[in-house]
């Protein structure tokens, strides 16, 4: 029987036409296509041995479907359970433990909250005024950065250069959650897709032009260390499709971002090089979890229990 693969994505036009190209011309016993939906039943039996979700953060009903989807035995590439939990700094804490270089991090309460929460006796528990200052000096002082504990795509990312500068950007954040981390005066920057939790395409790139080349001159122990933490890092998350970031300082690749679990793929940010390599390796990696026996949903505690 052949097994299908399904997509889901969002306005990317590059990747997605040629990664069901890619998989419908190799002749597996596998195909590729859209997945399309329109309601859903609950415990919907699903076509689809495989998923790879791009859109979901950004539209919520997909999450839903997807979740039902991996319920009934479907892989999703990300897992939706895990990637609805993560967050930047929760992150950043997991990291450390596992023994990873990452810029000091702190959770910020939020500017504005939902309609209903009363100032006065829904945050009770929050300390008022917030310690600004003992923040910005555990982070390492002025610059620092302040971005969204749940955003991406170098969306919300303020570079604060005085408390002046943090508090207007703060004031701009709204319902987000912030997070305030240490800026790192970066030597090298090194930007790495991560396919199935172990294949790793390292790419030098520059934040300030996103423009990606091949990381010549880079050690062969620097090269290798951060192959091996990004191995770490999305084997912890259970990501299998993800982008790792490090700004390297004094000889450290510091783990500056790293819950990229719907990264860009597009043959304009990333040159025809790159982009094929995406391709090729994401269809590589689906049409095996196709033909695997077994499911996913044994990653969840509920698994045991039917």
């Amino acid at each position: 029987m052949t097994k299908k693969i399904g997509l889901m994505v969002g306005m990317e036009w590059s990747w997605p036409p040629a990664f069901i190209e890619e998989v419908n011309g190799r002749n597996q016993g596998v195909t590729a296509e859209f997945v399309t939906v329109g309601g859903t039943q609950m415990n919907e039996p699903h076509e689809y041995a495989v998923i790879v979700d791009r859109i979901s953060h950004e539209v919520p009903y997909y999450r839903s479907y997807l979740k039902n989807a991996m319920l009934q035995g479907t892989h999703v590439i990300n897992n939706p359970f895990m990637w609805t939990a993560d967050d930047k700094f929760f992150g950043a804490s997991l990291i450390t433990k596992l023994g990873l270089a990452s810029p000091k991090t702190a959770a910020l309460p939020n500017k504005e909250y939902i309609p209903g929460i009363d100032h006065s006796k829904s945050l009770r528990n929050l300390a008022f005024p917030m310690p600004w200052q003992d923040l910005v000096e555990y982070v390492g002082g002025f610059p620092c950065v302040l971005k969204d504990a749940h955003g991406g795509g170098w969306k919300e990312v303020y570079i604060c250069h005085d408390m002046e500068e943090l508090y207007r950007s703060y004031d701009q954040s709204g319902l987000l959650t912030m997070v305030l981390q240490e800026f790192i005066e970066w030597e090298d920057y090194i930007r790495c897709m991560v396919l199935g939790q172990e294949n790793v395409l390292v790419m030098r790139y520059d934040p300030n032009t996103r423009q990606y080349s091949h990381p010549d001159g880079l050690s062969q122990e620097m090269y290798d260390r951060i192959v091996a933490d990004c191995q770490t890092l999305c084997r912890a998350f259970g990501y299998d499709m993800n982008t790792c970031e490090f700004a390297i300082r004094d000889g450290i690749p510091y783990a500056i971002d790293f819950m990229n679990p719907a990264p860009d793929m597009d043959v304009n940010s990333l040159g025809y090089e790159f982009h094929r390599w995406c391709v090729e390796g994401m269809a590589d990696m689906c049409i095996r979890l196709a033909k695997e026996e077994g499911t996913q949903v044994g990653e969840m505690r509920w698994s045991g229990l039917f």
